[in-house]
Protein backbone atom coordinates (compact mmCIF):
# COMPACT_ATOMS: atom_id res chain seq x y z
CA UNK A 1 0.00 0.00 0.00
CA UNK A 2 1.34 3.40 -0.88
CA UNK A 3 2.14 6.03 1.72
CA UNK A 4 -0.54 8.41 0.46
CA UNK A 5 -3.18 5.69 0.71
CA UNK A 6 -2.09 4.79 4.23
CA UNK A 7 -2.26 8.46 5.22
CA UNK A 8 -5.75 8.89 3.79
CA UNK A 9 -6.97 5.73 5.51
CA UNK A 10 -5.39 6.78 8.81
CA UNK A 11 -7.02 10.23 8.60
CA UNK A 12 -10.38 8.67 7.70
CA UNK A 13 -10.12 6.21 10.60
CA UNK A 14 -9.39 9.10 12.95
CA UNK A 15 -12.44 10.97 11.66
CA UNK A 16 -14.64 7.88 12.10
CA UNK A 17 -13.36 7.36 15.65
CA UNK A 18 -13.92 11.02 16.51
CA UNK A 19 -17.47 10.90 15.19
CA UNK A 20 -18.15 7.66 17.07
CA UNK A 21 -17.01 9.33 20.30
CA UNK A 22 -19.19 12.34 19.54
CA UNK A 23 -22.19 10.09 18.91
CA UNK A 24 -21.58 8.23 22.18
CA UNK A 25 -21.38 11.56 24.04
CA UNK A 26 -24.65 12.71 22.47
CA UNK A 27 -26.30 9.40 23.38
CA UNK A 28 -25.14 9.86 26.99
CA UNK A 29 -26.55 13.40 27.12
CA UNK A 30 -29.78 12.12 25.55
CA UNK A 31 -30.05 9.41 28.20
CA UNK A 32 -29.52 11.99 30.94
CA UNK A 33 -32.25 14.20 29.44
CA UNK A 34 -34.66 11.26 29.35
CA UNK A 35 -33.87 10.50 33.00
CA UNK A 36 -34.42 14.15 33.88
CA UNK A 37 -37.89 14.03 32.28
CA UNK A 38 -38.72 10.79 34.11
CA UNK A 39 -37.62 12.33 37.42
CA UNK A 40 -39.74 15.42 36.76
CA UNK A 41 -42.76 13.22 36.07
CA UNK A 42 -42.14 11.19 39.23
CA UNK A 43 -41.77 14.36 41.31
CA UNK A 44 -45.03 15.76 39.91
CA UNK A 45 -46.84 12.53 40.74
CA UNK A 46 -45.42 12.59 44.25
CA UNK A 47 -46.60 16.20 44.70
CA UNK A 48 -50.07 15.27 43.45
CA UNK A 49 -50.18 12.39 45.91
CA UNK A 50 -49.00 14.66 48.72
CA UNK A 51 -51.66 17.23 47.78
CA UNK A 52 -54.35 14.56 48.15
CA UNK A 53 -53.30 13.99 51.75
CA UNK A 54 -52.24 17.51 52.79
CA UNK A 55 -54.54 20.53 52.33
CA UNK A 56 -51.66 23.05 52.41
CA UNK A 57 -49.82 21.12 49.71
CA UNK A 58 -53.07 21.02 47.74
CA UNK A 59 -53.24 24.82 47.80
CA UNK A 60 -49.72 25.08 46.39
CA UNK A 61 -50.11 22.31 43.84
CA UNK A 62 -51.20 24.66 41.04
CA UNK A 63 -48.09 26.83 41.42
CA UNK A 64 -45.89 23.74 41.61
CA UNK A 65 -47.45 22.29 38.46
CA UNK A 66 -46.91 25.58 36.58
CA UNK A 67 -43.21 25.45 37.46
CA UNK A 68 -43.11 21.75 36.65
CA UNK A 69 -44.60 22.37 33.19
CA UNK A 70 -41.98 25.02 32.48
CA UNK A 71 -39.12 22.72 33.58
CA UNK A 72 -40.56 19.82 31.59
CA UNK A 73 -40.92 22.00 28.48
CA UNK A 74 -37.25 22.96 28.75
CA UNK A 75 -36.22 19.33 29.27
CA UNK A 76 -38.29 18.17 26.28
CA UNK A 77 -36.84 20.98 24.18
CA UNK A 78 -33.34 19.84 25.16
CA UNK A 79 -34.27 16.28 24.22
CA UNK A 80 -35.55 17.42 20.81
CA UNK A 81 -32.33 19.33 20.20
CA UNK A 82 -30.33 16.24 21.15
CA UNK A 83 -32.40 14.13 18.76
CA UNK A 84 -31.53 16.53 15.93
CA UNK A 85 -27.87 16.61 16.96
CA UNK A 86 -27.80 12.80 17.11
CA UNK A 87 -29.32 12.54 13.62
CA UNK A 88 -26.69 14.93 12.28
CA UNK A 89 -23.90 13.00 13.97
CA UNK A 90 -25.21 9.72 12.54
CA UNK A 91 -25.30 11.24 9.06
CA UNK A 92 -21.75 12.54 9.47
CA UNK A 93 -20.58 9.12 10.72
CA UNK A 94 -22.23 7.40 7.76
CA UNK A 95 -20.46 9.80 5.39
CA UNK A 96 -17.13 9.23 7.13
CA UNK A 97 -17.54 5.45 6.85
CA UNK A 98 -18.33 5.82 3.15
CA UNK A 99 -15.21 7.93 2.62
CA UNK A 100 -13.08 5.43 4.53
CA UNK A 101 -14.40 2.56 2.40
CA UNK A 102 -13.68 4.54 -0.78
CA UNK A 103 -10.08 5.14 0.30
CA UNK A 104 -9.67 1.49 1.28
CA UNK A 105 -11.08 0.43 -2.10
CA UNK A 106 -8.74 2.76 -3.99
CA UNK A 107 -5.76 1.53 -1.95
CA UNK A 108 -6.68 -2.11 -2.58
CA UNK A 109 -7.22 -1.46 -6.30
CA UNK A 110 -3.85 0.30 -6.49
CA UNK A 111 -2.16 -2.61 -4.69
CA UNK A 112 -3.75 -5.15 -7.03
CA UNK A 113 -2.85 -3.12 -10.11
CA UNK A 114 0.75 -2.97 -8.89
CA UNK A 115 0.80 -6.76 -8.45
CA UNK A 116 -0.68 -7.23 -11.93
CA UNK A 117 1.94 -4.92 -13.44
CA UNK A 118 4.74 -6.82 -11.66
CA UNK A 119 3.33 -10.13 -12.90
CA UNK A 120 3.13 -8.79 -16.46
CA UNK A 121 6.76 -7.61 -16.33
CA UNK A 122 7.86 -11.01 -15.01
CA UNK A 123 5.88 -12.80 -17.70
CA UNK A 124 7.34 -10.54 -20.38
CA UNK A 125 10.84 -11.17 -19.03
CA UNK A 126 10.30 -14.94 -19.05
CA UNK A 127 8.83 -14.76 -22.56
CA UNK A 128 11.84 -12.79 -23.74
CA UNK A 129 14.17 -15.28 -22.09
CA UNK A 130 12.31 -18.15 -23.74
CA UNK A 131 12.53 -16.46 -27.16
CA UNK A 132 16.28 -15.96 -26.74
CA UNK A 133 16.78 -19.62 -25.83
CA UNK A 134 14.77 -20.72 -28.87
CA UNK A 135 16.73 -18.40 -31.11
CA UNK A 136 20.02 -19.86 -29.97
Amino acid sequence: MTAWAQSLIRISNYEVETLQKRLAEIAERRSQAEIRIAVLDAEAEAERDRARHDADAGLMLGAYLNGWKARKTVAESDLSALDAEEAGARDALTGAFEELKKFEHVAETTRLNTLIAIARRETAAFDELGLRKRAV
